[in-house]
């Protein structure tokens, strides 16, 4: 079958991709079904279409699923688990109400991006979301402020982490495949991400609050003013809780970046401390205490925390294990190598190259996740024909491509419109608009860092 109507065996090879996504696409978007085995389905069907042997394909889908899934299910499930920790001790609560303090009411809505950009670094956009709504409510009570101009610049920190910054388990995904460099990444990412969520964040969402006049649901509001008495941790300790994985991984970076050889004993500790699994369990660990026993919660109430937030993590690993099975046989299948060479032939901007296809998948099954891992899969072989190219700003691109136009096909998309109150076409107004700005002027801010590194 690999070959058809005598065309060129690398262009038969696209065909079949095509098909195969096109088959993705139209049973997660149309059909509705289980986005989990739709990716397998489709994974079989391209390499049987692509001409390997029945028990080959097999083989590359439980090699490519095992093989995503060694760190990055690790990363989630403590990611979550970190995350569960900070709401069950009112520390998203506690970041919140000091940035108010500090900042005051006026510039309240630039305080909220940034709770949105450090509660979602251990955490997935849902998750964040449920985590920060209710202080969003409470701000907006507060102030009296639009209850859009609050929101989109939570909205915009937290969609810009899950896109762009490690240890974020999305840019993990291709940092894991391209191999990248995991400190260089977060530099970049931040000096691309910040700037990027302020045009998003805080200036859009002064401009859309003014223009969409939303009032919370009620039912929701009554929830959350119901303050429960318990004593808030402090601001320090739970600020260094969460930013302590990311912290653990710059100094990984650091001693690699000043002995890459590991020659001293403090590198190797260095390292071994910073790799992201440890970091995170590190951070995990001591939240059971700066957040758990410190607040008055018994071993029983961590554990159970820590049990109950991972049920809802299970369909996430699994399609990101789906995306990875995915990757595998394109690659096997030889499809990776002939999409590099047709890439390099027609010298496409690497850069360029990721954003698009990250964003064709992103736009088609309205999962970040899905399109993350997809594109890393196509993009892997095309980077390694770029000797050149910065492996880390491709990784920013492929992040940038996964979270633009967010639509009806997104869970994301829906959950706002739900927490927000608005119609269909208000969210399309405000928060797909964010995601499309998010995405373009991160991609303006990589092409033009990528003239100076």
């Amino acid at each position: 079958m690999s070959s058809i109507f005598g065309l060129s065996h690398n262009v038969t090879l696209l065909i079949w991709t095509l098909i195969a996504i096109v088959f993705l696409v139209v049973f997660i978007a149309k059909y509705k079904w289980n986005p989990f085995v739709t990716l397998l389905l489709s994974a079989l069907m391209l390499g049987l279409l692509a001409g390997m042997k029945p028990l080959d394909v097999v083989s590359s889908i439980t090699g490519g699923l095992g093989g995503t899934l060694g760190t990055i299910a690790i990363v989630i499930a403590l990611g979550t688990m970190l995350g569960k920790m900070m709401a069950e001790s009112g520390g998203a609560e506690q970041i919140a109400s000091t940035l108010v303090d500090k900042f005051g009411e006026k510039r309240v809505h630039w305080a909220m991006m940034i709770v949105g950009f450090i509660v979602g670094i251990p955490v997935f956009f849902e998750v964040g979301l449920i985590l920060l709504i209710p202080i969003v409510f409470t701000v907006a009570r507060k102030t009296k402020m639009p209850l859009l101009q609050i929101g989109i610049p939570i909205l915009a920190g937290l969609s810009t982490v899950h896109g762009l910054v490690p240890p974020h388990p999305a840019p993990m995904i291709a940092i894991d495949a391209y191999q990248a460099d995991l400190g260089k990444t977060i530099l970049y990412s931040l000096l691309i991400g910040l700037p990027t969520a302020i045009i998003a964040g805080p200036v859009f969402g002064k401009f859309i609050g003014k223009r969409i006049q939303v009032e919370p649901p009620a039912k929701l509001a009554e929830q959350f003013a119901l303050q429960s008495d318990r004593k808030l941790p402090g601001f320090g300790i739970t600020l260094f809780t969460i930013l302590l994985p990311v912290i653990l991984m710059l100094v990984g970076s650091v001693a690699d970046i000043a002995d890459p050889e590991a020659t001293s004993s403090i590198t190797v500790f260095c390292e071994f401390i910073g790799h992201e699994i440890i970091a995170l369990l590190i951070a995990v660990v001591f939240s059971f205490f700066s957040l758990g026993f410190a607040r008055g919660f018994t071993k029983e109430e961590v554990s159970r925390f820590t049990s109950e937030c991972l049920a809802p993590t299970a369909t996430i690993i699994l399609i990101i294990g789906g995306g990875g099975a995915f990757k595998q046989v394109l690659i096997n299948s030889g499809v990776g190598g002939a999409i590099a060479e047709i890439a390099t032939q027609a010298n496409v901007n690497i850069i360029l190259f990721a954003w698009f296809v990250a964003a064709l998948i992103r736009v088609a099954t309205g999962s970040a996740t899905v399109a993350m891992t997809t594109a890393a899969g196509i993009v892997a072989p095309v980077l390694a024909m770029n000797p050149g190219a910065n492996i880390e700003l491709v990784v920013l691109a492929t992040g940038a491509g996964s979270i633009v136009l967010s639509h009806v096909n997104d869970a994301g998309f829906w959950m706002v419109k739900e927490f927000f109150n608005m119609s269909v076409p208000q969210t399309l107004k405000s928060w797909t608009v964010m995601e499309t700005l998010l995405s373009v002027v991160g991609l303006i801010f990589i092409l033009l860092l990528s003239t100076a590194v």
